[in-house]
């Protein structure tokens, strides 16, 4: 385990149990993609998946420590205003726009009485495409099941003697803009990515989002196809977010609230300054846990799928604490 792993383990053990109190921002943003008892090879290779008892564990605890924002509206109003003394302000998030939430999730959330908003890519809206690390996933997926030509996958990828793992961590670290090579090696070891989104239809169509407002979820934009942004100049990462924020304008969804796709890290002060110029009610989230940014409208969320919520939330309130000192819990954008 890595140093800084025991430190901040250490330091959890004794930092005592979770409460309004020792929590130490006024709002909490969980972040998870979806949630199933069912194996999902297009996610397999990515990011453990939670399983409906440990979603329901991790809900339970939330409810314990934090109120869930009745909605988009009353979770803007209170980062606007302030919260009251006592429980803390938790807003529930989902990213990708992935079919289990109006299957699995939803009917949970609903139950508990709990909003959230999903975060969608509209490029893969109505099945017309999938997240290329999606596809990665399902290379991998059919490379270590299934007898896979060695010799022509060493030559695709240029690594001589490659064996499997090799190759499937080639795969999985495939760039945004090189996710065509995906397509070539799918189709040269008979893997038909349009045939296994007919058939699963990994994500959720129009209707279903409009079902999904219906009910009273928030639907919101996370780019247009879920690239990296520290591969695109800031103009092409202006256009992305612009083209799925106008989505959401036009098909009548949540118009100030946009979500990074993978993490925020390394965007400019640049972006922020032109985004806010086109939309300047916008609230946007990062991946980077308990921390603030130089733009106070630009949020950071907790991934929630490594391990139980109890477990997470304390030890990121613990790494908040070793930074303190150092100054090192607010994002500077340059």
């Amino acid at each position: 385990m890595p140093f800084k792993d025991l430190v901040i383990n250490l330091v959890s053990k004794f930092s005592g149990p979770l409460n309004a109190q020792n929590y130490p921002l006024d709002y909490c943003i969980p972040l998870y993609h979806t949630v199933s008892d069912q194996p999902l090879p297009h996610l397999k290779h990515l990011y453990r998946v939670k399983s409906e008892k440990e979603f329901e564990k991790d809900l339970d605890y939330l409810l314990k420590h934090f109120i869930f924002a009745e909605d988009w509206q009353s979770f803007t109003k209170s980062k606007k205003s302030g919260v009251p003394v006592g429980k803390k302000v938790a807003l529930l998030t989902f990213d990708d726009g992935l079919s289990e939430f109006l299957h699995v999730a939803a009917p949970i959330l609903e139950r508990k009485g709990i909003y959230a908003v999903n975060f969608v890519n509209p490029a893969f809206v109505d099945q017309q495409d999938m997240l290329f690390r999606c596809k990665a996933s399902l290379l991998v997926e059919k490379i270590q099941t299934e007898q896979a030509d060695l010799k022509l996958l060493q030559s695709i990828s240029g690594l001589q003697n490659a064996g499997v793992q090799e190759i499937s961590h080639y795969i999985l670290k495939t760039a945004y803009k090189r996710r065509a090579l995906l397509d070539l090696i799918a189709e040269s070891i008979g893997l038909n990515f349009t045939e296994y989104i007919r058939v699963n239809k990994p994500y959720l169509d129009l209707t279903q989002l409009q079902e999904l407002k219906s009910k009273g979820f928030g639907i919101g934009a996370h780019s247009w196809d879920h690239p990296y942004y520290s591969e695109l100049t800031v103009d092409e990462q202006l256009e992305t977010t612009f083209r799925s924020l106008d989505f959401m304008k036009t098909n009548g969804f949540l118009q100030d609230a946009f979500a990074f796709p993978f993490t925020d890290y390394g965007v400019s002060k640049s972006f922020f300054e032109q985004m806010y110029q086109r939309y300047p009610h916008v609230y946007s989230f990062g991946t980077a846990g308990i921390k603030t940014d130089s733009f106070i409208q630009n949020l950071q969320r907790i991934p929630m799928e490594h391990d139980a919520a109890a477990t997470i939330l304390r030890r990121e309130t613990a790494y908040f604490r070793l930074k303190a000192p150092l100054k090192k819990n607010l994002i500077i954008r340059k």
